[in-house]
């Protein structure tokens, strides 16, 4: 059972602040660019050449950021499971967004998965279930990031490398990179296949 129903936890920080980073519960669009840049880090610099479907798109910011960046992906695809963030992502992009439940729906292929924050409010165990169907549905990889440490939260969830490990080794990664110090509390993954 989910720990906290996504609808809710999100719509509030929305009604509050709006479309921004606040408004998808980052402490700061500093924080939200930095984690941005880290992933943008681990994917290959010709990233033109590439599909993107972005896991927990919240209001599309990370194909905002690569374009503003100059690098837009050959095709990007939101993936949420708030239907009001779907329709944002779509507004704001210009790109396809499609409103599904990462954990339990088959996921539409592409190049390169990417994950920025939506790990933070699963449990452990819709954390492997999210894992491993965006690991499933990537042809190349799957980059993402999590909180990271041992700290025990009624909202948020924490994994440690040695779990992320564990969830790699048990659906089939071949290799995976960990980049970390960036931010307190925050770890980026690359799931290769």
């Amino acid at each position: 059972m989910a720990r906290i129903d996504n609808e809710t936890f999100y719509a509030a920080s929305y009604k509050r602040y709006g479309i921004s980073a606040k408004g998808v519960h980052w402490s700061s669009k500093r924080s939200q660019q930095k984690r941005f840049e880290v992933l943008l880090g681990m994917l290959p610099q010709d990233l033109h050449n590439y599909d993107i479907a972005d896991a927990g798109c919240g209001f599309g910011d990370l194909y905002l950021f690569l374009r503003t960046h100059a690098k837009t992906p050959k095709s990007y695809l939101g993936i949420d499971v708030v239907a009001n963030m779907c329709a944002i992502t779509q507004e704001r992009t210009a790109c396809q967004a499609l409103c599904a439940d990462i954990c339990r729906d088959t996921l539409p292929s592409a190049d390169f998965y990417v994950c920025s924050g939506a790990l933070n409010i699963l449990t452990e165990f819709e954390s492997m279930l999210f894992l491993r169907n965006c690991f499933m549905a990537c042809r190349v990889g799957f980059v993402f990031n999590v909180l990271h440490g041992t700290k025990e939260s009624k909202t948020y969830n924490y994994m440690m490398r040695e779990k992320i490990e564990q969830v790699a080794k048990e659906i089939g990664v071949t290799k995976v990179r960990f980049q970390e110090g960036y931010l307190p509390h925050d770890i980026s993954v690359f799931f290769e296949k």
